[in-house]
């Protein structure tokens, strides 16, 4: 379904994830009347994704009547510091006003809400859980929350997500490897003559491949680990860095914070003189191709690095771990949970760069002394994902919550029925106006 400006008109360009809330009640009209014309009935299930995609499902579950499922997916809050008391600094760029409101509203409405990990429901020892920071906050000048959401309420559930056996297996399986593609990701890592925009070569192709692969933004922390490279002499002496993720070229992007982050993955590159030691390609749609990337950087011995200042889940580890890769992770999200450390993988704490390519650094220190050290990890990765994150294990599991909760939707109506006439206020008298103001400006 298109979105639409208020006199019907497509929206034909593309819209960041910041700008998209005054589409989002219309957008939700015309989703409602195809859907029951393709089903020729109302669904029995609707599952939202993203604050966008869960308020969308929000808006259905309410006119329909039907069992509502949210999967925050990544909830902003927690992702930018401070964001809820400054949030008219960061207004203009990330409206985190409507945002928030909009997560406030599909976490009350939903009939259960599904979460990759344990602390992105309640945290941890030292860190907030995603949700549990929208229990009590305030936002100052627009409303105080004093009770946003109950963390111990049953509604959450913890289901991991899988990975696609079919594209993510490990380099062993050589009846499947797609070894067509090789020679051509060989030219592409290395600096050969592959098509499409790069920048970097790698001198001395011999060396293991420390690779990492994301959206270029903040959050991501790409740039992070470029500068970390670049100052660790001991890491630009034994391996080579793929960073595969973004644009080249700023013109390029429509999304100010990747923007930002490709001035300064240039400037770093500079800065260092890491063009010989360092190859960055523009981001990979492709995942069958991918999947042969990750098992190429395998055959070089090399491994996964996922520098993220914060990462709600994290679906590139559960990837590179899949095709035996080792991993390199941030502490901070759902990695904490994915990987064993030392078992499985490795954790890094992103604010503590020289630490975590010290770690990295010893890790391929002992690979070279024993080649069994990176075998051992390879195997306890392939062990992790096989035991704990594949998709027939989360199709069972959403299944039978659909029921459950379904179920439980129709015992306890009186009691939904109140709560929605209050988010209904809620979303008419402060979502609705906040999401027409952004229109206007």
């Amino acid at each position: 379904m298109p979105f639409r400006e208020p006199g019907g008109e497509i929206v034909s360009q593309w819209i960041s994830r910041f700008e998209i809330w005054p589409y989002l009640e219309q957008f939700t009209l015309e989703v409602e009347r195809e859907v029951l014309a393709e089903l020729q009935g109302r669904p029995d299930l609707i599952v939202g994704n993203y604050s966008d995609g869960n308020l969308v499902a929000s808006l259905l579950s309410s006119r329909l009547g039907v069992t509502q499922c949210n999967i925050a997916h990544a909830l902003e809050k927690t992702k930018y510091l401070l964001s809820d008391l400054y949030w008219r600094e960061n207004e203009k760029q990330y409206h985190f006003s409507c945002q928030f409101t909009a997560d406030l509203i599909a976490m009350n409405t939903a009939d259960f809400i599904i979460t990759s990990t344990y602390q992105e429901i309640a945290g941890t020892v030292d860190t907030v859980g995603q949700y549990e920071a929208h229990m009590a906050f305030t936002m100052p000048g627009l409303y105080r929350v004093v009770h946003g959401i109950d963390v111990f309420d049953p509604k959450f559930n913890i289901v991991s997500p899988g990975v696609d056996p079919l594209v993510y297996f490990p380099p062993s399986n050589e009846e499947r490897r797609l070894k067509h593609l090789l020679p051509g990701i060989k030219d592409q890592v290395f600096g050969g003559s592959e098509s499409g925009l790069s920048r970097g070569g790698l001198t001395l192709p011999d060396r293991p491949l420390l690779f990492t692969m994301a959206r270029m933004d903040r959050v991501k922390n790409l740039t992070g680990l470029v500068d970390w490279f670049g100052r660790s002499q001991e890491l630009r002496d034994t391996t080579n860095l793929l960073v595969v993720g973004g644009y080249m070229d700023t013109d390029r992007s429509s999304d100010d914070d990747e923007k930002q982050e490709i001035e300064k993955m240039h400037g770093l590159l500079d800065e260092h003189e890491l063009d010989g030691e360092v190859r960055w390609l523009e981001g990979q749609v492709d995942r069958e191709r991918n999947g042969e990337i990750y098992r190429f950087v395998a055959d070089c011995r090399g491994a996964f690095v996922q520098p993220a200042l914060f990462e709600a889940f994290g679906l590139t580890i559960i990837e590179a771990m899949s095709t035996g890769l080792p991993v390199f992770a941030t502490c901070f999200g759902g990695p904490l949970e994915i990987i064993e450390d030392g078992v499985s993988g490795f954790h890094i704490d992103p604010n503590h760069g020289d630490a975590a390519v010290g770690r990295m650094a010893e890790f391929f220190a002992q690979c070279k002394e024993d080649p069994t050290a990176w075998d051992r990890i390879s195997t306890g990765a392939l062990e992790r994902v096989a035991e704990r994150y594949t998709w027939t294990r989360y199709a069972e599991r959403l299944m039978t919550l659909a029921k459950v909760y379904g179920f439980w939707r129709h015992v306890t109506n009186l009691e939904r029925a109140e709560t929605q006439r209050y988010l209904q206020m809620f979303y008419n008298l402060q979502f609705r106006p906040l999401a027409q103001g952004l229109r206007k400006d």
